[in-house]
């Protein structure tokens, strides 16, 4: 399993608009949250060891509907669970 984290800069006002499609049009996210600062929300994901990132990325995410921009991340190790 591969863990990315997706940092989206929204259009204006479209903020939780992408955080509700996200919710129900992406089974690979695990959790998205509003965030202050040059990005609007960042999501985890979930996929499938030797599924393509890249299309991932720029086929399911990029394309929502008020989506200006994405930065990627990929996880390699949790080190353990606040709480």
């Amino acid at each position: 399993m591969q863990t990315i984290f997706v940092q989206f800069k929204c259009r204006p006002g479209a903020a939780y608009t992408v955080a509700n499609d996200l919710q129900e049009s992406v089974e690979e996210m695990s959790e998205v949250y509003s965030t202050s600062g040059h990005y609007d929300l960042i999501a985890k994901f979930y996929l499938d060891d030797g599924r393509d990132l890249g299309h991932f990325v720029t086929e399911k995410l990029q394309v929502l509907d008020g989506v200006a921009d994405t930065f990627t991340t990929v996880a390699f190790k949790a080190f353990g669970s606040a709480g």
